[in-house]
């Protein structure tokens, strides 16, 4: 157990230039943790309340003075001076919030407490902080360093005009060690660049580090990627796979999914068609929110067709939500979840999601936002979870390049013991 001393809360901004909450924690021997939670852009409706002002005067209506206070007050009037483990301060916090989706707090506020009151109990147990994820499973589970899921183009809401598509991402699934995978894949980052700029096309970056040009098709960016991957040395779907992120939801209206850059308007069943030829011609192993996060019946069609043959993720379908997750699993809806902490907003919820989907047969894919921080929370989370795959951006920008490097860090750390299997 670990009493909290106090807790501070402040007002910083994340990587886009919107508001979000950074918390301290400081425990009655001394050690201190401190917290930055993340922000999407592309967000489930089903997520937890990320509160917001809502002062057009101040920030365009998103600051988190509201979400600060709350840590100052409610939150630090009910734990202050007393002790807790992990478990039994997100318990407190669940019940402070008393709401299904954390709207009276705000999942900015318990996440920013939730967090950093785990990396100053790592201080104050004295172990790096994936260590002290990985004694929160309850089941033992081996650590791992993950294949890291990179960036290189985006579109969708992260990238104006560019692909119907949101995420377009390598994924180095033949390279022996996460340093040498990391390598491949920022390898293959700069050769897409030398690609667009001899096409002609701009190499601008969109919210996460990717190159967000207008391509005008979206096979075209796949034809990019390959060329990319080849121009590096590598060689699709044997050192390189890639993985997709469609944010359907995004394009999902009345019934039907509206591909603008493809001038069609598809059912469920077409659009998995659609994928379907896609993991045929371009060496696809991973597709994430490949139908909308309420279109159950054509998540079925899509994981009964693929998903003997890809990963089929849900985020915005699960949002990192046992009960969203359960209902999944029952109607064989995916066969992989995407991890958000702020998703959910403690650190203990997110612990049983990933402990519900490996129970399952599940992967896990521990993931960033698109407004994210300095705070690599996320690298020590998934190695302590030994979910083996990550997706955090592009390798660039300091906000993604620091989770990337936390790694690189683990597995120096680690040495031998630093295990990398590809689930592919």
């Amino acid at each position: 157990m670990a009493t909290i001393q106090t807790l501070k809360a402040r007002q910083i901004l994340d990587s886009r230039g919107t508001p979000t909450v950074e918390v301290d924690c400081l425990l009655s021997d001394g050690s201190f943790g401190r917290a930055a939670v993340p922000s999407g852009a592309s967000t489930g409706k089903h997520e937890a309340v990320e509160l917001r002002d809502g002062d057009s005067k101040r920030f365009g209506g998103k600051g988190v003075l509201k979400a600060v206070s709350h840590v100052h007050t409610l939150i630090a009037k009910s734990v202050e001076g007393k002790g807790f483990d992990q478990r039994s301060l997100d318990a407190a916090l669940i019940a402070l919030d008393g709401t299904p989706n954390k709207s009276k707090l705000g999942a900015n506020a318990t996440l920013g407490v939730s967090l950093a009151f785990a990396r100053a109990s790592a201080v104050q147990s004295k172990q790096p902080l994936y260590r002290y994820f990985n004694g929160l499973l309850s089941r033992k589970r081996e650590m791992c360093m993950p294949i890291p899921m990179v960036l290189v183009l985006e579109g969708g809401k992260h990238a104006d005009d560019s692909s119907d598509f949101q995420e377009f991402m390598v994924m180095p699934v033949g390279a022996p060690s996460f340093t040498e995978g990391l390598r491949w894949s920022d390898e293959i980052y700069q050769a897409i660049a030398k690609v667009l700029k001899k096409e002609g096309f701009n190499i601008n970056v969109g919210f996460e580090g990717a190159y967000g040009p207008n391509l005008g098709s979206n096979t075209k960016v796949m034809e990019v990627i390959l060329a990319g991957i080849e121009a590096a040395g590598y060689r699709p779907g044997k050192d390189v796979g890639i993985a997709l992120d469609a944010a359907a939801s995004e394009f999902f209206a009345d019934g039907k999914y509206r591909l603008e850059r493809e001038k069609r308007t598809l059912t469920s069943a077409e659009l998995t068609d659609f994928y379907a030829a896609w993991v045929e011609k371009y060496s696809l192993v991973s597709l994430e929110d490949g139908l909308a996060e309420d279109d159950w019946e054509g998540w079925k069609i899509l994981q009964g067709r693929l998903g003997k043959k890809v990963q089929i993720v849900g985020d915005d379908l699960f949002v990192t939500n046992v009960e969203r997750l359960k209902k999944g699993i029952a109607e064989q809806a995916a066969n992989s979840i995407l991890i958000k902490l702020n998703q959910i907003g403690t650190v203990t919820e997110t612990v049983d999601a990933v402990e519900m989907a490996h129970a399952a047969g599940f992967t896990a894919v521990v993931s960033h936002r698109s407004g994210e921080t300095e705070d690599s929370s996320i690298a020590d989370l998934v190695v302590g979870l030994g979910t083996g795959q990550i997706k955090t951006g592009a390798t660039s920008r300091t906000d993604r390049v620091c989770k990337y490097n936390q790694l690189l860090r683990i597995e120096e750390e680690l040495g031998a013991k630093a295990k990398y299997v590809s689930p592919f």
